[in-house]
């Protein structure tokens, strides 16, 4: 027995590395909005992933999303923090306004970036105060949409973290109150497999299942996060180089997807977003910069028609 994923993909071309934000050509709205009409296909609904946070110049990425919610395509909405100040009285103000002048546009709105990610500065997880932000942000989120009556999703997100010692699980757990779980719509997974760390083809759908599995009976455990909050694949991909072929990219993203669909009932899985349309820099061989399923000139990789017909019968 399997369900529908509901399906999305991150549309911009900068992504986020070790040192900060890569540099991308500016966004192509109108080749931009033909690859989401084609990835869509027939579905009514198809998530469109954007980024904005409150302790940084709070830029968009992409620029302008508004421009690519046609045919009912709505937004999953990442709101960072990045608080150098620890400034929660701010950061809820921040959730409020962007709730307030975008809410009608949202399917989904994600309270901090991988905020169990450390040193790595374009994630939220070294900043003060922020797992108070995660419980007190998720709380302020549901308060605005409940006022508004707007039919909007209200989650965080995290990556795997396998060592015992790290605490982020439990001191959620501690942090959190009722409210909170009242207001929790979701938990999102931010995994890679098989790109910073190898992975066998052959072994890549047992990687998933067991990354899966750990995050569901571990790590959202440990929070008290009961099974009944689904979680939402917020970004996996796989990065092309001049040693990662596009071939593999269409193979390994097809393995991964289907093992999702395969394990969602085990594992209260509902949704899946895809990271991402185009690469920052095709000719730059770093991997942060060749995440796209297209290349930075929107020429399709063999992924696009994969991911096309993956949506079309999965989705």
């Amino acid at each position: 027995m399997s369900r529908k994923l509901i399906f999305g993909i991150y549309p911009g071309g900068t992504s986020g590395t070790e040192a900060g934000l890569t540099v991308a050509k500016p966004d192509n709205a109108s080749l931009v909005n033909d690859a989401l009409a084609k990835l869509q296909g027939s579905l009514s609904l198809f998530l469109v992933r954007c980024y904005t946070s409150f302790g940084s110049t709070n830029k968009w990425t992409p620029a302008n999303p508004l421009q690519y919610l046609n045919n009912g395509r709505k937004m999953d909405l990442v709101v960072g923090y990045q608080s150098k100040e620890g400034d929660i009285e701010g950061w809820i103000n921040f959730i409020r306004n962007i709730i307030n002048q975008y809410g009608r546009h949202l399917a989904k709105v994600q309270i901090t970036e991988e905020p169990n990610l450390h040193n790595i500065p374009v994630v939220d997880g070294d900043y003060p105060r922020v797992r108070e932000a995660v419980v007190k942000g998720v709380i302020a989120a549901r308060e605005v949409i409940r006022k508004g009556g707007l039919p909007i999703e209200v989650g965080f997100n995290a990556v795997p973290t396998f060592d015992p010692a790290n605490d982020f699980w439990r001191e959620i757990g501690r942090l959190a109150t009722p409210v909170f779980y009242e207001s929790l719509d979701y938990v999102g997974l931010d995994f890679f497999p098989d790109v910073f760390r190898p992975v066998a083809l052959d072994e890549l759908k047992e990687a998933v299942r067991f990354v899966l599995n750990h995050f569901r009976y571990i790590s959202l455990a440990e929070a008290n996060i009961p099974f009944v909050v689904p979680i939402h694949i917020t970004e996996n991909g796989w990065a092309t180089s001049p040693e990662r072929s596009a071939e593999k990219q269409a193979k390994v993203l097809e393995c991964v997807i289907r093992a999702i669909h395969e394990y969602q009932i085990e594992m209260n899985v509902t949704h899946y977003e895809l990271f991402g349309l185009r690469d920052t820099d095709s000719q730059n061989p770093n991997i942060f910069h060749q995440f796209g399923i297209m290349q930075d000139d929107y020429t399709p990789k063999p992924a696009f028609a994969m991911y096309q017909k993956l949506i079309a019968e999965l989705g």
